[in-house]
């Protein structure tokens, strides 16, 4: 070896320049610190409600249990219930998956409507309709269910009387929500006009960060306005489409309000039962509370299956 390959090489002694184990933990430890307290609350208000339902549905639990604070464990017992019965895969699951389905697709397409029209008017009026619309999303689900029950009154709504003055409805001759089909089209109506102003407003947001100047190049090169929402808009809003869409349906298939407080939709008329209001009458009205919890769990495993299968497709597809 020369003097100048020694004196090129890097010196190997000398103080180490790894970091203490002390002080690594303390990085470590930092975030989740600052993090304990919102997941302390999660845990409180989430997750100790879950583990509660699902240890209910693993017992026979009824109104004698609930008195005497004991329990009647019979492992699988009710899911083995629940899967194996017709009434499930015959009138229930087909209402809720298809039911919120149907809300999605219509949500997301009024929704993305609506936020395309508000972005092509002017400040001013951009402010006073997204107000407007907002309202309708303001309004509890309650108020809104009374209104549409209302609306489509077949003796005094004012649906029925609009078709009967132009002689295509006798009013009265007809009981909207006792027909499966047209008691679900009157639901979708309600579940949409109420959620399209939230996905309304947040593809607006996404939209007004979009550079206009892709829209005028692409107008320039003889793009439709078809061409400019496929090649511009989707493209650069598929992470906004992503939540919104993932949002909507776990509320959709968790509608409640809108169904239950229906004619009908209390449990009375069983065609027309979904998950969460087949879980509420098993435990409320029924008092098989253990059943009850079986159902629930069974709905939160199927949003759980339904959020992850689509996340793992937009992640494949590198949309996120």
């Amino acid at each position: 070896m020369t003097a100048a390959h020694t004196a090129g090489r890097a010196p190997t002694s000398g103080p180490s320049r790894t970091v203490p184990l002390g002080r690594r933990v303390r990085r470590t430890a930092a975030p989740w610190m600052l993090l304990a307290p919102a997941l302390i609350v999660l845990s409180v208000l989430l997750l100790w409600p879950l583990g509660r339902v699902l240890n209910l549905s693993l017992q026979d639990y009824g109104l004698r249990n609930l008195i005497r604070g004991d329990s009647n464990y019979i492992g699988l017992d009710n899911y083995v219930q629940v899967l194996s019965d017709p009434f499930l895969w015959r009138t229930v699951l087909p209402n809720t998956v298809v039911f919120a389905a149907v809300c999605v697709v219509l949500t997301m397409a009024v929704g993305t409507a609506v936020a395309l029209f508000l972005n092509t008017l002017s400040d001013l009026w951009r402010v006073i309709c997204t107000t407007a619309i907002m309202v309708a999303w303001a309004v509890p689900a309650l108020t809104n269910t009374y209104v549409f029950v209302w609306l489509f009154d077949p003796r005094a709504g004012l649906v029925a009387n609009l078709l009967g003055e132009l002689g295509l409805f006798e009013p009265g001759s007809v009981n909207w929500f006792s027909e499966r089909l047209s008691f679900y089209a009157i639901a979708t109506i309600n579940v949409v006009y109420h959620g399209f102003p939230f996905i309304a407003v947040t593809v607006l947001a996404g939209l007004m960060t979009v550079p206009k100047e892709l829209y005028e190049a692409a107008e320039m090169d003889g793009a439709g306005a078809v061409r400019r929402f496929t090649n511009i808009t989707v493209p650069g809003l598929r992470p906004i489409f992503a939540v919104c869409i993932i949002l909507s349906t776990i509320w959709d298939f968790k509608v409640f309000t809108q169904i239950y407080l229906m004619p009908g939709g209390d449990g009375t008329n069983r065609s027309v039962m979904n998950l969460g209001v087949w879980s509420y009458t098993e435990s409320f009205s029924q008092g098989a509370y253990g059943m009850g919890s079986t159902i629930a769990v069974l709905l939160t495993l199927l949003l759980l299956a339904i959020t992850v299968v689509y996340l793992r497709f937009l992640m494949k597809e590198e949309e996120l």
